[in-house]
């Protein structure tokens, strides 16, 4: 099923002001309700190598994967619907490109990349995420962030060694425990929540998120809620005013109308309790 006119999308990547080359990637297609951000790590450009890999991968495939997917239908082993497992399954085959990229050219041996990928169906969203690239949500002037960084400095402030304003001023703050195209074995982390019309959805590098706090990112996309392309600016010039020691990428998207799945039962049953 077609999104146009359902989904708005947009989006701004920078290089920042300190970095020389970009190594984010950022790609969307809103008939698809789809939204990939990518920040890749690795010596001699092998970064931006593997982010461009990773969100082209995952569009290619998912393009081709929903075009034939059945509606609706969900997985009985898992629970998850068929939307959330093709996208799980378009990140394993991400991995798989870099990795063999990795391996086959020397210069880039050792690179990787996070991934954060928005896919929006039937009244719903999907999020799948590896490493500390996040998504954002604002609903009703609340921002809420939905993924959980896979980061040392994540696990260091669960276990109670950091508050989160002291991790904030470490220097260990982006050490990933989890990145695309390092191992054969990817662990993807995913979501499926409710999409309501008017929430503001925010998938962003950490150049946005070291430089910017979340208080302050609430109150840009709140000023900025009417015009997306604004926000995604505002977000890259505060980020660069504050130093921009990182490349900065910031994807948003918005439902503008209702959109359920042909004959779906969730929507039914969402629409009579809603």
């Amino acid at each position: 099923m077609s999104l146009k006119g359902k989904i708005e999308i947009a989006g701004l990547t920078d290089v920042g002001s300190v970095r020389d080359h970009n190594e984010d990637a950022i790609i969307s297609k809103e008939t698809l309700g789809l939204a990939i951000l990518a920040d890749g790590m690795g010596g001699h450009r092998g970064g931006e190598v593997a982010s461009a890999i990773t969100v082209s991968t995952i569009m290619e495939n998912l393009t081709k994967k929903l075009r034939n997917l059945k509606e609706n239908g969900t997985d009985d082993e898992t629970g998850y619907s068929l939307e959330s497992l093709a996208v799980h399954d378009a990140v394993k085959q991400a991995n798989a490109s870099v990795l063999t990229s990795s391996n086959e050219n020397k210069q880039y041996q050792g690179m990787g990349t996070t991934v954060v990928v928005l896919l929006f169906y039937d009244n719903r969203f999907t999020v799948a995420h590896v490493g500390d690239s996040r998504l954002y949500r604002l609903r009703d002037g609340l921002l809420e962030q939905i993924t959980r960084d896979h980061s040392l400095m994540q696990e260091l402030i669960d276990r109670g060694f950091y508050t989160p304003e002291q991790a904030r001023k470490s220097l260990n703050k982006n050490l990933v425990t989890r990145a695309v195209g390092i191992d054969e074995a990817v662990q993807i982390d995913i979501q499926e929540d409710i999409a309501r019309v008017g929430d503001i959805y925010l998938l962003c590098s950490d150049g946005v998120t070291d430089m910017i706090e979340d208080d302050l990112i609430q109150e840009i996309l709140k000023e900025n809620s009417n015009n997306l392309e604004k926000a995604a600016a505002e977000l890259v010039r505060e980020a660069n005013l504050r130093g921009g020691k990182d490349n900065i990428s910031a994807l948003l998207a918005r439902p503008l109308k209702p959109f359920p799945g042909k004959n779906s039962l969730f929507s039914k049953f969402f629409d009579l309790f809603s």
